[in-house]
């Protein structure tokens, strides 16, 4: 009898796994909304790199430029109110602009203003001009724009001195206010060129590229570029800078042995 109770338990055992077996899955459990709103968050609304890391100055150097190239999330334009904004700064330097003054007859130097920490270079070009896609406080405060710089200077406070340092920058070609617009592929594709002068100094430049949504800076990325002199023009302005007599000697030699070379070529018999 015992023997039997073994059996039946058995056979109750086999029924109830084979049940399991055959029981349908469950069903996956979706994806809580915390979740998901997470990960439409990591989704990076702006991509942004450059043509090149390096602009090197040689000797015949004449100017270069860069393209700056990305993608956002949404379309680009006014019908989705997203503009991108491109800002390029070169190392801060002080600038001093000097007023000449005829004395009888003769320009000397007058009054003057030193402008301390003004970029070095400056470019910024936009989808639409910023003044149009950021109120007054965003543009000044993130200093979009060539009106919205703090040229603080020390010295004579006339805005002529103010007003001549935009109107030298922009003639050299080192400050820059929408020389080339931002231009748009494919409603989600950018690209900008900035352009270097033969003027540009060496050093380190960092370059902003902003979305702008809604009257407001809604992404932000930064990206890097080194402006060095190579071959030739490294080596002189190295010579120049750690030994300034000897390189002032041998540009002396220089000259003369040029003049004296010039007149045994021209001279007449």
């Amino acid at each position: 009898m015992i023997l039997a109770a073994a059996r039946g338990l058995a056979v109750l055992l086999a029924l109830a796994g084979a049940a399991h077996a055959q029981a349908p899955a469950a069903l996956p459990t979706p994806p809580a909304p915390a979740a998901a709103a997470a990960a439409a968050a990591s989704t990076p609304q702006l991509t942004a790199d450059l043509s090149t890391d390096r602009v090197e100055i040689t000797t015949g150097f004449t100017g270069s430029s860069v393209m700056v190239f990305g993608a956002t999330e949404r379309l680009i334009g006014p019908e989705s109110g997203d503009d991108v904004v491109v800002v390029a700064w070169g190392p801060p330097q002080a600038t001093v602009v000097r007023r000449k003054v005829n004395v009888l007859g003769f320009w000397i130097n007058g009054p003057s203003a030193v402008f301390r920490d003004v970029p070095g270079f400056y470019a910024i070009a936009a989808t639409r001009p910023v003044w149009e896609v950021l109120p007054e406080d965003t543009r000044r405060a993130s200093r979009l724009g060539l009106e919205a710089l703090p040229l603080r200077a020390s010295g004579s406070q006339a805005p002529a001195f103010r007003a001549a340092l935009l109107d030298l920058r922009q003639h050299d070609g080192r400050w820059q206010e929408y020389a080339a617009p931002v231009t748009v592929a494919g409603g989600r594709l950018f690209s900008a060129r900035v352009s270097f002068p033969d003027t540009v100094q060496t050093g380190a430049y960092r370059i902003e590229v902003l979305l702008v949504r809604e009257r407001r800076i809604v992404a932000r990325q930064e990206l890097y570029i080194d402006v060095e002199r190579v071959g030739t023009a490294a080596s002189i302005a190295y010579v120049a800078r750690t030994a300034p007599l000897v390189y002032g000697v041998v540009c002396i030699l220089l000259a003369a042995l040029a003049g004296w070379l010039g007149s045994v070529m021209f001279r007449r018999n």
